[in-house]
């Protein structure tokens, strides 16, 4: 499995590519070509076409959860791509909001002239669902409080002026097969990777899981700041340990505070993502 980077908060000086505060990964698994998000502009489609991917040959298109950092880059993708759907789970479309500051808010979903532009390349998915041999969507289903994501500040809009905490039933993880056990990918984590990787493996009884690639929502307001406490950060990293995964790329929302400690924690099987990287797993 190869999985290239084609959008993240990060890129290596002097590499000419773009990175911008979203994510997309392009996945070349068992002769298929996936992309999971599309970062929050098409410009992950100009990093694409200077690493050699051609996004006219994806077969299909998963997008992890209704937030436009991962949503909005895919009227750009539907312009290159005519065929491919874009599977997601129920509810990614709907009007999810953050808070700007104690009284005011602002949309975070996905833009709505996409959703009504490309309705019809949007499908929605329930529970765990089947996108081919070996390639699956999982929902979220352990809500272990102690590892529950830190996203208080994370909104659903109910009714015209009835806003609640998202509860990310929209979230979902791509899960692949290898014979030597599960890859999960989860591009924010907002229910908390710990969790995921429980959920996971309750759905897939007697598979480890080996490798785990995506952003936890771990970053602050400043760029050094962490939106928990230190502690809650190395017990996630030795959860992970404990569970018994290998590997673990994570960027995007994790943040240069948190991804430190876990490093610390977890030690060399843990490594940042940046834009253009090229993982073999």
């Amino acid at each position: 499995m190869k999985v290239t980077v084609l959008m993240e908060n990060t890129a290596p000086e002097g590499c000419g590519l773009t990175a911008e505060a979203g994510l997309s990964l392009y996945i070349e698994y068992a002769g298929r070509k996936l992309l999971l998000d599309a970062g929050s502009s098409g410009k992950f489609a100009g990093n694409a076409q200077a690493l050699g991917v051609d996004l006219g040959e994806v077969e299909l298109a998963v997008l992890s959860h209704g937030h436009f950092d991962h949503a909005d880059g895919l009227r750009q993708f539907f312009q290159l791509n005519s065929r491919a759907p874009a599977y997601m789970g129920r509810g990614a479309g709907g009007p999810y909001y953050s808070f700007k500051n104690q009284h005011d808010y602002y949309f975070i979903g996905i833009r709505r002239d996409i959703w009504r532009e490309y309705r019809d390349r949007f499908v929605e998915t329930e529970g765990l669902y089947a996108l081919g041999e070996g390639v699956w969507l999982a929902p979220d289903t352990v809500h272990d409080p102690e590892f529950t994501g830190r996203a208080a500040d994370l909104l659903f809009k109910r009714g015209e002026d009835d806003l609640i905490p998202d509860d990310f039933r929209h979230e979902r993880s791509l899960v692949l097969e290898e014979e030597r056990g599960l890859a999960l990918f989860n591009s924010c984590s907002h229910s908390g990777i710990v969790n995921i990787v429980r959920g996971v493996q309750e759905q897939f009884p007697g598979r480890n899981i080996f490798a785990v690639v995506g952003g936890f929502h771990m970053f602050g307001k400043g760029e050094h700041e962490m939106n928990c406490s230190p502690e809650y950060v190395r017990r996630v990293a030795a959860a992970l340990k404990e569970l018994g995964v290998e590997q673990v790329h994570t960027g995007h929302c994790t943040g240069p505070a948190a991804l430190a400690l876990l490093q610390e924690t977890f030690g060399p099987g843990l490594r940042p993502l940046t834009t253009g990287e090229v993982l073999t797993l």
